[in-house]
Protein backbone atom coordinates (compact mmCIF):
# COMPACT_ATOMS: atom_id res chain seq x y z
CA UNK A 1 0.00 0.00 0.00
CA UNK A 2 2.06 3.48 -0.81
CA UNK A 3 0.83 6.87 -0.29
CA UNK A 4 2.31 9.39 -2.68
CA UNK A 5 3.41 13.11 -1.61
CA UNK A 6 2.70 15.35 -4.16
CA UNK A 7 2.57 19.15 -4.55
CA UNK A 8 3.37 22.01 -6.44
CA UNK A 9 7.71 22.18 -6.34
CA UNK A 10 9.34 23.88 -3.45
CA UNK A 11 6.85 23.25 -1.00
CA UNK A 12 8.63 20.75 1.07
CA UNK A 13 7.47 17.08 -0.34
CA UNK A 14 11.37 15.85 -0.62
CA UNK A 15 12.10 17.64 3.06
CA UNK A 16 9.27 16.18 4.56
CA UNK A 17 10.02 12.98 2.63
CA UNK A 18 13.50 12.78 3.82
CA UNK A 19 12.15 13.33 7.49
CA UNK A 20 9.70 10.69 7.06
CA UNK A 21 12.42 8.21 6.05
CA UNK A 22 14.75 9.36 8.18
CA UNK A 23 17.06 9.33 5.29
CA UNK A 24 18.47 12.43 2.95
CA UNK A 25 17.77 10.36 -0.28
CA UNK A 26 15.43 12.91 -1.28
CA UNK A 27 18.12 15.98 -2.90
CA UNK A 28 15.41 18.76 -1.16
CA UNK A 29 17.04 21.53 -3.22
CA UNK A 30 15.41 25.15 -3.99
CA UNK A 31 14.52 25.00 -7.68
CA UNK A 32 11.78 22.74 -9.07
CA UNK A 33 11.65 19.30 -10.31
CA UNK A 34 14.32 18.31 -8.03
CA UNK A 35 12.70 15.05 -7.85
CA UNK A 36 12.68 13.27 -10.81
CA UNK A 37 12.67 9.68 -10.53
CA UNK A 38 10.13 9.32 -7.24
CA UNK A 39 11.68 8.79 -4.13
CA UNK A 40 10.49 5.44 -2.27
CA UNK A 41 10.83 5.08 1.66
CA UNK A 42 9.42 1.94 3.87
CA UNK A 43 8.60 3.80 7.26
CA UNK A 44 7.07 1.90 10.49
CA UNK A 45 4.00 3.11 11.91
CA UNK A 46 3.90 4.51 15.46
CA UNK A 47 2.45 2.29 17.70
CA UNK A 48 2.77 3.18 21.53
CA UNK A 49 0.73 -0.11 22.11
CA UNK A 50 3.22 -1.97 20.10
CA UNK A 51 6.12 -0.24 22.53
CA UNK A 52 4.01 -0.96 25.79
CA UNK A 53 4.03 -4.78 25.42
CA UNK A 54 7.96 -4.84 24.05
CA UNK A 55 9.09 -3.27 27.36
CA UNK A 56 6.58 -5.57 29.27
CA UNK A 57 8.04 -8.83 27.33
CA UNK A 58 11.71 -7.13 27.21
CA UNK A 59 11.26 -8.56 23.93
CA UNK A 60 14.39 -9.93 21.72
CA UNK A 61 12.78 -8.31 18.66
CA UNK A 62 10.03 -5.13 18.48
CA UNK A 63 8.12 -5.16 14.38
CA UNK A 64 6.40 -2.34 14.12
CA UNK A 65 3.67 -2.11 11.22
CA UNK A 66 5.19 -0.28 7.86
CA UNK A 67 3.69 1.93 5.60
CA UNK A 68 5.21 3.25 2.28
CA UNK A 69 5.36 6.46 1.00
CA UNK A 70 6.65 7.79 -2.55
CA UNK A 71 7.67 11.48 -3.08
CA UNK A 72 6.91 12.36 -6.51
CA UNK A 73 7.90 15.11 -8.52
CA UNK A 74 6.16 18.74 -8.45
CA UNK A 75 3.33 19.61 -10.72
CA UNK A 76 2.80 22.62 -12.46
CA UNK A 77 0.05 24.14 -14.71
CA UNK A 78 -0.41 22.21 -18.11
CA UNK A 79 0.47 18.76 -16.49
CA UNK A 80 -2.71 17.09 -17.32
CA UNK A 81 -1.42 18.11 -21.07
CA UNK A 82 2.04 17.08 -20.76
CA UNK A 83 3.39 20.35 -19.44
CA UNK A 84 6.49 20.12 -17.41
CA UNK A 85 7.00 16.08 -16.05
CA UNK A 86 3.19 16.44 -16.01
CA UNK A 87 2.93 12.86 -17.53
CA UNK A 88 5.43 11.07 -15.34
CA UNK A 89 3.69 13.07 -12.22
CA UNK A 90 0.26 11.70 -12.96
CA UNK A 91 1.48 7.91 -13.77
CA UNK A 92 3.19 8.20 -10.78
CA UNK A 93 0.11 8.91 -8.54
CA UNK A 94 -1.75 6.69 -10.41
CA UNK A 95 0.49 3.40 -8.91
CA UNK A 96 -0.66 5.21 -5.20
CA UNK A 97 -3.41 4.21 -3.29
CA UNK A 98 -3.60 7.59 -1.19
CA UNK A 99 -2.25 10.76 -1.50
CA UNK A 100 -0.59 13.08 1.04
CA UNK A 101 -0.62 16.50 -0.74
CA UNK A 102 1.68 18.67 1.09
CA UNK A 103 0.77 22.55 0.63
CA UNK A 104 3.16 25.43 1.25
CA UNK A 105 1.78 27.27 4.54
CA UNK A 106 4.85 29.50 5.40
CA UNK A 107 5.98 32.77 4.06
CA UNK A 108 10.20 32.85 3.10
CA UNK A 109 11.53 35.25 0.97
CA UNK A 110 14.63 32.78 0.05
CA UNK A 111 12.73 29.79 -0.90
CA UNK A 112 11.02 30.56 -4.44
CA UNK A 113 7.62 29.93 -5.38
CA UNK A 114 6.64 29.33 -8.83
CA UNK A 115 3.75 31.34 -8.50
CA UNK A 116 5.41 34.33 -6.73
CA UNK A 117 3.49 34.67 -3.91
CA UNK A 118 2.04 31.97 -1.04
CA UNK A 119 -1.74 31.07 -1.24
CA UNK A 120 -2.18 27.44 -0.57
CA UNK A 121 -6.02 27.52 -1.80
CA UNK A 122 -4.60 28.69 -5.08
CA UNK A 123 -2.31 26.34 -5.20
CA UNK A 124 -4.16 23.13 -4.03
CA UNK A 125 -6.58 24.13 -6.97
CA UNK A 126 -3.73 24.25 -9.58
CA UNK A 127 -3.22 20.72 -8.32
CA UNK A 128 -6.97 20.01 -8.50
CA UNK A 129 -7.37 20.98 -11.77
CA UNK A 130 -4.53 19.13 -13.36
CA UNK A 131 -5.83 15.96 -11.89
CA UNK A 132 -9.94 16.87 -12.69
CA UNK A 133 -8.60 17.29 -16.55
CA UNK A 134 -6.95 14.45 -16.52
CA UNK A 135 -10.32 12.48 -15.13
CA UNK A 136 -12.35 14.21 -17.32
CA UNK A 137 -10.65 12.32 -20.18
CA UNK A 138 -10.90 9.34 -18.47
CA UNK A 139 -14.76 9.61 -17.78
CA UNK A 140 -15.52 10.73 -20.93
CA UNK A 141 -13.92 8.33 -23.15
CA UNK A 142 -15.54 5.15 -20.95
CA UNK A 143 -19.02 7.34 -21.13
CA UNK A 144 -18.74 7.55 -24.85
CA UNK A 145 -17.97 3.90 -25.17
CA UNK A 146 -21.16 2.80 -22.70
CA UNK A 147 -23.42 5.33 -24.27
CA UNK A 148 -22.38 3.60 -27.89
CA UNK A 149 -23.02 -0.03 -26.38
CA UNK A 150 -26.46 1.38 -24.93
CA UNK A 151 -27.34 1.83 -28.43
CA UNK A 152 -27.74 -1.49 -29.00
CA UNK A 153 -30.17 -2.27 -26.19
CA UNK A 154 -28.12 -2.65 -22.99
CA UNK A 155 -29.59 -1.79 -20.03
CA UNK A 156 -26.76 -1.77 -18.13
CA UNK A 157 -24.88 0.28 -20.09
CA UNK A 158 -27.21 2.98 -20.73
CA UNK A 159 -27.25 3.03 -17.03
CA UNK A 160 -23.71 3.32 -16.65
CA UNK A 161 -23.77 6.29 -19.29
CA UNK A 162 -26.16 7.86 -17.66
CA UNK A 163 -24.07 8.15 -14.10
CA UNK A 164 -20.92 8.72 -16.36
CA UNK A 165 -22.64 11.24 -17.67
CA UNK A 166 -23.51 13.07 -13.86
CA UNK A 167 -19.74 12.46 -13.41
CA UNK A 168 -18.47 14.38 -16.17
CA UNK A 169 -20.70 17.04 -15.56
CA UNK A 170 -19.32 16.97 -11.68
CA UNK A 171 -15.59 17.19 -12.98
CA UNK A 172 -16.61 19.52 -15.59
CA UNK A 173 -17.61 21.94 -12.98
CA UNK A 174 -14.26 21.62 -11.21
CA UNK A 175 -14.85 19.56 -8.39
CA UNK A 176 -12.95 16.26 -7.70
CA UNK A 177 -14.35 12.81 -8.23
CA UNK A 178 -14.05 12.40 -4.08
CA UNK A 179 -17.33 14.59 -3.33
CA UNK A 180 -19.33 13.18 -6.74
CA UNK A 181 -22.49 11.58 -4.83
CA UNK A 182 -22.34 7.73 -6.19
CA UNK A 183 -24.71 5.09 -4.96
CA UNK A 184 -22.94 3.05 -2.51
CA UNK A 185 -25.53 0.05 -3.30
CA UNK A 186 -24.34 -0.12 -6.78
CA UNK A 187 -22.07 -2.63 -7.05
CA UNK A 188 -21.25 -2.08 -10.67
CA UNK A 189 -20.56 1.59 -10.59
CA UNK A 190 -18.20 0.75 -7.47
CA UNK A 191 -16.28 -1.89 -9.72
CA UNK A 192 -16.14 0.81 -12.86
CA UNK A 193 -15.30 3.54 -10.73
CA UNK A 194 -12.41 1.07 -9.14
CA UNK A 195 -11.29 0.41 -13.04
CA UNK A 196 -10.73 3.70 -14.21
CA UNK A 197 -8.45 4.52 -11.33
CA UNK A 198 -9.27 8.35 -11.17
CA UNK A 199 -6.77 10.80 -9.38
CA UNK A 200 -9.39 12.82 -8.11
CA UNK A 201 -11.15 9.80 -6.05
CA UNK A 202 -7.90 8.64 -4.01
CA UNK A 203 -8.17 9.15 -0.34
CA UNK A 204 -6.07 12.52 0.71
CA UNK A 205 -4.38 13.95 3.05
CA UNK A 206 -4.07 17.61 3.14
CA UNK A 207 -0.42 18.51 5.33
CA UNK A 208 0.04 21.73 6.09
CA UNK A 209 3.99 23.08 6.04
CA UNK A 210 4.93 25.58 8.08
CA UNK A 211 7.82 27.17 9.72
CA UNK A 212 9.59 26.63 12.75
CA UNK A 213 8.62 29.94 14.40
CA UNK A 214 4.72 28.49 13.90
CA UNK A 215 5.62 25.71 16.14
CA UNK A 216 6.76 28.01 19.01
CA UNK A 217 3.75 30.76 18.87
CA UNK A 218 1.34 27.77 17.79
CA UNK A 219 0.36 26.59 14.39
CA UNK A 220 -3.19 27.84 14.58
CA UNK A 221 -2.27 31.10 14.52
CA UNK A 222 -1.36 30.49 11.18
CA UNK A 223 -4.15 32.21 8.79
CA UNK A 224 -3.14 29.75 5.85
CA UNK A 225 -3.25 26.60 7.91
CA UNK A 226 -7.04 27.88 9.08
CA UNK A 227 -7.71 28.31 4.99
CA UNK A 228 -6.57 24.58 4.23
CA UNK A 229 -8.30 22.82 7.08
CA UNK A 230 -11.64 24.57 6.09
CA UNK A 231 -11.11 23.36 2.52
CA UNK A 232 -10.31 19.71 4.01
CA UNK A 233 -12.78 19.56 6.68
CA UNK A 234 -15.33 20.47 2.87
CA UNK A 235 -13.96 17.24 1.78
CA UNK A 236 -14.58 15.29 4.44
CA UNK A 237 -10.64 14.74 4.58
CA UNK A 238 -7.54 15.46 7.35
CA UNK A 239 -5.65 18.23 7.74
CA UNK A 240 -1.89 17.29 9.77
CA UNK A 241 0.05 20.68 10.45
CA UNK A 242 3.67 19.98 10.37
CA UNK A 243 7.33 21.26 10.13
CA UNK A 244 8.77 19.73 7.76
CA UNK A 245 12.21 21.43 7.71
CA UNK A 246 11.82 20.32 11.54
CA UNK A 247 10.47 17.13 11.47
CA UNK A 248 13.71 16.68 8.77
CA UNK A 249 16.32 17.90 11.79
CA UNK A 250 15.48 15.52 14.25
CA UNK A 251 14.97 13.32 12.49
CA UNK A 252 18.23 11.86 13.32
CA UNK A 253 18.01 12.54 17.08
CA UNK A 254 17.61 9.57 19.75
CA UNK A 255 14.54 9.02 21.23
CA UNK A 256 15.66 10.24 24.63
CA UNK A 257 16.78 13.30 22.22
CA UNK A 258 13.05 13.71 20.81
CA UNK A 259 11.39 13.04 23.49
CA UNK A 260 13.08 16.22 25.71
CA UNK A 261 12.92 18.35 22.06
CA UNK A 262 8.98 17.75 22.43
CA UNK A 263 8.02 18.28 26.07
CA UNK A 264 9.92 21.88 24.99
CA UNK A 265 7.15 22.73 22.39
CA UNK A 266 4.51 21.38 24.66
CA UNK A 267 3.52 18.06 22.44
CA UNK A 268 4.05 14.72 22.81
CA UNK A 269 4.15 13.46 19.42
CA UNK A 270 5.63 15.20 16.09
CA UNK A 271 3.51 16.21 12.99
CA UNK A 272 5.13 13.42 11.03
CA UNK A 273 3.87 10.78 13.66
CA UNK A 274 0.55 12.00 13.22
CA UNK A 275 1.10 12.27 9.11
CA UNK A 276 2.29 8.87 9.54
CA UNK A 277 -0.84 6.84 11.52
CA UNK A 278 -3.51 9.10 9.76
CA UNK A 279 -1.92 7.76 6.33
CA UNK A 280 -2.42 4.14 7.67
CA UNK A 281 -5.88 5.15 8.83
CA UNK A 282 -6.36 6.24 5.04
CA UNK A 283 -5.83 3.03 3.71
CA UNK A 284 -8.06 1.70 5.84
CA UNK A 285 -5.53 -0.85 7.40
CA UNK A 286 -5.34 -1.49 10.97
CA UNK A 287 -3.07 -3.78 12.98
CA UNK A 288 -3.19 -6.27 15.37
CA UNK A 289 -0.55 -7.65 17.87
CA UNK A 290 1.18 -10.18 19.12
CA UNK A 291 3.29 -10.47 22.03
CA UNK A 292 6.01 -12.66 23.61
CA UNK A 293 9.79 -12.74 24.43
CA UNK A 294 10.94 -13.77 21.13
CA UNK A 295 9.15 -11.03 19.56
CA UNK A 296 6.26 -8.31 19.77
CA UNK A 297 4.54 -7.60 16.49
CA UNK A 298 1.63 -6.07 15.10
CA UNK A 299 0.73 -7.08 12.01
CA UNK A 300 -1.42 -5.06 9.45
CA UNK A 301 -4.51 -5.77 7.58
CA UNK A 302 -7.75 -4.14 6.16
CA UNK A 303 -10.87 -3.40 8.50
CA UNK A 304 -13.26 -6.02 8.55
CA UNK A 305 -10.96 -8.71 8.37
CA UNK A 306 -12.03 -11.90 9.94
CA UNK A 307 -9.41 -14.15 12.30
CA UNK A 308 -8.73 -16.72 9.68
CA UNK A 309 -7.38 -14.24 7.26
CA UNK A 310 -5.60 -12.23 9.85
CA UNK A 311 -4.26 -15.47 11.04
CA UNK A 312 -2.57 -16.13 6.93
CA UNK A 313 -1.08 -12.67 7.93
CA UNK A 314 1.51 -14.83 10.09
CA UNK A 315 1.21 -17.70 8.06
CA UNK A 316 -0.44 -19.45 5.51
CA UNK A 317 -0.39 -22.76 7.50
CA UNK A 318 -2.61 -21.01 10.30
CA UNK A 319 -5.09 -19.70 8.17
CA UNK A 320 -5.48 -22.99 6.52
CA UNK A 321 -5.73 -25.02 10.00
CA UNK A 322 -7.35 -21.94 12.07
CA UNK A 323 -9.73 -23.68 14.64
CA UNK A 324 -9.94 -20.28 17.27
CA UNK A 325 -8.51 -17.23 18.32
CA UNK A 326 -7.64 -16.04 22.29
CA UNK A 327 -8.36 -12.74 22.54
CA UNK A 328 -7.76 -9.85 24.69
CA UNK A 329 -8.08 -5.99 24.04
CA UNK A 330 -5.39 -3.77 24.49
CA UNK A 331 -7.78 -1.30 26.40
CA UNK A 332 -8.56 -4.51 28.68
CA UNK A 333 -5.25 -5.10 29.34
CA UNK A 334 -4.14 -1.68 29.94
CA UNK A 335 -7.14 -1.37 32.15
CA UNK A 336 -5.62 -4.04 34.26
CA UNK A 337 -2.48 -2.33 34.65
CA UNK A 338 -1.00 -4.21 32.30
CA UNK A 339 -1.16 -7.28 34.00
CA UNK A 340 -2.60 -10.74 31.80
CA UNK A 341 -3.39 -12.18 35.78
CA UNK A 342 -6.34 -9.37 36.01
CA UNK A 343 -7.45 -9.78 32.16
CA UNK A 344 -8.09 -13.61 32.94
CA UNK A 345 -9.31 -12.99 36.60
CA UNK A 346 -11.97 -10.80 35.15
CA UNK A 347 -13.26 -13.10 32.15
CA UNK A 348 -11.44 -10.27 29.92
CA UNK A 349 -9.68 -13.30 27.35
CA UNK A 350 -12.25 -14.18 25.06
CA UNK A 351 -12.14 -17.12 22.17
CA UNK A 352 -13.09 -16.38 18.97
CA UNK A 353 -13.89 -18.35 16.33
CA UNK A 354 -13.84 -18.24 12.04
CA UNK A 355 -16.53 -15.22 11.73
CA UNK A 356 -14.77 -13.09 14.60
CA UNK A 357 -13.83 -9.59 12.85
CA UNK A 358 -10.23 -8.40 14.36
CA UNK A 359 -10.45 -5.20 15.83
CA UNK A 360 -7.68 -2.75 15.70
CA UNK A 361 -5.23 -3.22 18.80
CA UNK A 362 -6.39 -6.93 19.75
CA UNK A 363 -3.46 -8.75 21.64
CA UNK A 364 -4.13 -12.51 19.39
CA UNK A 365 -2.93 -16.11 19.90
CA UNK A 366 -4.19 -18.30 17.20
CA UNK A 367 -4.79 -22.10 17.53
CA UNK A 368 -4.34 -23.90 14.50
CA UNK A 369 -3.95 -27.92 12.93
CA UNK A 370 -2.77 -28.58 9.58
Amino acid sequence: MKLGIIGLPNVGKSTLFNAITSTRNAAAANYPFCTIDPNTGVVPVPDARLDKLAELWQTNKKTPAIVEFVDIAGLVKGASKGEGLGNKFLGNIRACDAIVHVVRCFEDTDVIHVEGSVDPLRDIETIDTELILSDLEVVSARGAKMAKAGKTGDKKALAAAEWLGALEKHLGEGKNARTFERDESDDEQAEALREMGLLTMKPIIYAANMSEDDLMTGMDANPHHQAVRALAAREGAQCIPICAKTEEDIADYTPEEKKAFLAELGVEATGLDHLIQAGYDLLGLISFLTDGKKECRAWTIRKGTKAPQAAGKIHSDFERGFIRASVVKYADLAACDFSMAGVKAKGLQHTEGKDYIVEDGDIIEFLFNV
